[in-house]
């Protein structure tokens, strides 16, 4: 499995590119089933931490889960994060992140070529009933999801789009994009079942991620696009 990269790190907070394939945090299991998790556990971006930053491992809301993590990407989606060093830290970066005030912007291949070159999604995510599921059509749990887009490029039959999500609902690029018609390549879940050969994972990045910390200082960190975030032939 690829490591994590550091992007940057000071004493607050570390921004590292998490690739493709690795989990961020594992889930929270009963005793009685410790056994069967512990053999079929897979690696996640919190192992790294805790083997390459054991300062992290008392940080965050339930650090035995999930130490230093103030924010996730899904499995299968490559791209920055921004981890708390300290407690201090991470009371600070949530607060950006509940505040609207984290600036994401992520990349994502889809399928067809939106009529309009930029736009909004703004379209509440509920649960489908007996599923875990997301969907724009549920009213389950639904929350205001907003996103919006705008077309880098072209080719027959896809697009890659660029993204900023103005609120942070699980799947929500994913159920958004899926929404409209345009689901992202890759997407075993909401995306179409015949899928091209070129696409060997999920084709959606976290590029950048800017904000202010608590002293007023500017960051903004990107991460390119990795060799396995692949492209239709020209």
């Amino acid at each position: 499995m690829e490591e994590p990269e550091i992007i940057f790190e000071n004493k607050d907070f570390l921004a590292v590119n998490k690739p493709s394939g690795l989990m961020v945090h594992g889930v929270r299991v009963s005793p009685a089933r410790q056994r069967d998790a512990a053999r079929a556990a897979e690696p996640t971006l919190v192992d790294w931490l805790r083997a390459h930053r054991p300062e992290v491992g008392g940080v965050g809301d339930d650090p035995a889960i999930r130490p230093g993590i103030v924010h996730r990407l899904d499995k299968a989606t490559s791209g920055v994060m921004v981890i708390a060093k300290t407690q201090d830290a991470f009371a600070y970066l949530k607060s950006l992140f509940q505040d609207r005030r984290m600036q994401k912007t992520y990349l994502a291949l889809v399928f067809g070529v939106p009529h309009k070159a930029q736009g909004t999604i703004d379209a509440p995510i509920g649960i489908r009933n007996g599923s875990l599921k997301r969907s724009v059509h549920s009213s389950k749990m639904a929350k205001p999801a907003v996103t919006d887009y705008a077309v880098v490029r072209t080719w027959p039959g896809f697009s890659l789009l660029s993204l900023h999500p103005r609120t942070g609902r699980t799947h929500q690029l994913r159920v958004h994009l899926a929404s409209i018609g345009h689901p992202i390549v890759g997407d075993p879940l909401y995306g179409k079942k015949a899928q091209p050969a070129f696409a060997r994972r999920l084709l959606l990045h976290a590029a950048a991620i800017a904000f202010k910390d608590a002293e007023g200082s500017s960051f903004d960190f990107e991460a390119p696009l990795p060799p396995d975030f692949t492209f239709p032939q020209d």
